[in-house]
């Protein structure tokens, strides 16, 4: 089974914000990705517009609207309520639920799926109940990650953050792609979906997409951005797509 692969643009949102100007372009450069073949796009909006705005989610909808209808807008976050309402103006074909504090640099942790029960239900049944998908950010913990399920997600999204930082620690790696295997299994003996995301880069993505077979998505940001530095963000994308086992024909 292909891996399909969601090209996030927070890392392109944080370049342009370093000037008072509109380049680069979010929305060329999301253009850009999907016409390389992309199968979406995702957009972690947080309160502090540090990298993606409110209107680089709108501006994005409808650029997709245009021309690629056929393919995913995924708007990641915590569920507070000003991103319940973004959420559901953009109406993304998947939402992704994240335990993110403000005050985080970038997302670092999974869900505590038992701890925030209630709210995930509620909050989940709103956006399902509208036709979204919804996927929630989880550890790699087989113990807990079945509790996902009774929270309401669709599909979990694996954090791979330590299996991406282990990247000079051939032993650490292995462990950390054990868990996730692990964790993977369970979700989909669960029902679960399978999405994967946090500093995978073309080194490391091969991997794991051949260790996770059942692997639906990965969500690709950082790395991709700073690929797209020597390659273009076409040449990335296709380079990309090749480790996801998509090959540019």
């Amino acid at each position: 089974m292909t891996c399909k692969l969601s090209v996030n643009l927070n890392a392109v949102a944080m370049l342009r914000n370093r000037r008072d100007l509109p380049w680069p372009s979010v929305t060329e450069l999301g253009q850009m990705a999907l016409e390389a073949g992309a199968y979406g796009l995702t957009v972690h909006p947080r309160p502090d517009e540090r990298h993606i705005r409110r209107s680089d989610v709108f501006e994005l909808v409808e650029m997709m609207k245009r021309g690629f209808m056929d393919r995913e807008f995924n708007i990641e976050g915590y569920p507070d309520e000003r991103f319940i309402e973004i959420v559901e103006q953009a109406m993304p074909a998947q939402v992704t639920l994240v335990p993110d504090d403000p005050a985080q640099a970038t997302s670092d942790h999974g869900w505590d799926f038992a701890a925030n029960m209630d709210m995930l239900k509620e909050v989940s049944a709103g956006f399902k109940a509208k036709g979204m998908r919804v996927a929630m950010f989880a550890d790699a913990d087989a113990a807990t990650i079945g509790l996902a399920k009774e929270a309401g997600a669709n599909r979990v999204e694996l954090y791979t953050g330590p299996y991406g930082s282990a990247y000079d620690d051939h032993d650490r790696q292995s462990q950390e792609m054990e868990k996730l295997v692990s964790a993977g299994m369970v979700a989909t003996q669960a029902g679960l979906g399978l999405n994967a995301g946090h500093d995978l880069t073309l080194d490391n993505l091969p991997q794991l997409v051949i260790g996770m077979p059942f692997l639906d998505e990965v969500s690709i940001g950082h790395c991709i951005t700073a690929d797209a530095l020597k390659y273009g963000m076409v040449g990335a994308v296709e380079r990309y797509r090749a480790a996801c086992g998509d090959p540019v024909r």
